[in-house]
């Protein structure tokens, strides 16, 4: 019989100052958030979270490792994509805090700008590729499908307008999801 391995007591310990770190992070956004917060909520000295992740960037890049978990577009109706995608996305941003205090930070922090092009360079772009007309304009139209995403999870979810607030998930992929089907699989602008 094999032996189960037994959980080593430093993962238990990075997964505590995780876990408080995207707390901590979509509370406070990544400026205000410190190392000693993080470590107090954890409850751990706040050497242990300098000894596992190095720096506040470095904590922070493994707090925000984030699978969009984008549905597989290539077998879709062509004319549903839109609609797909922006149903996911607000499915992604009401479950998920992490991806708003990311869009949060990245507003004011290099790290966390860098961090969100990564995400959306590395899984939408692939997506987009599957479904728009010419590959070597996906990245451009990804892009431009990201600014409506973004610009709605930054008006609905960070900056909270209240008219987008109010709005039903269906008024919502009604009114955005006509766009990104443009953006993502016209044939030309």
């Amino acid at each position: 019989m094999g032996v189960t391995a037994k959980p080593r007591r430093s993962d238990a310990t990075r997964a505590k100052i995780l876990a408080a770190a995207r707390d901590r992070f979509a509370a406070d956004g990544y400026e205000r958030a410190t190392i000693r917060a993080i470590a107090r909520d954890a409850e751990i000295d706040p050497s242990m979270v300098m000894r596992y992740y190095g720096s506040k960037e470095g904590l922070f890049a493994a707090a925000s490792a984030f699978d969009l978990r984008l549905p597989d577009l290539s077998d879709l109706p062509r004319d549903t994509v839109g609609r797909t995608l922006v149903e996911h996305f607000l499915d992604r941003w009401e479950e998920d805090e992490v991806l708003t205090a990311l869009l949060r930070a990245g507003v004011t922090n290099a790290a966390a700008a860098e961090r969100m092009r990564e995400i959306f360079r590395d899984q939408l772009g692939p997506v987009a590729a599957t479904v728009c007309p010419d590959r070597r304009e996906a990245p451009r139209r990804a892009a431009l499908a990201a600014s409506q995403i973004l610009g709605m999870a930054m008006a609905r979810y960070v900056l909270r307008f209240p008219p987008a607030v109010a709005m039903t998930r269906r008024e919502l992929t009604e009114w955005l999801a006509p766009t990104v089907q443009r953006y993502l699989t016209a044939r030309e602008c």
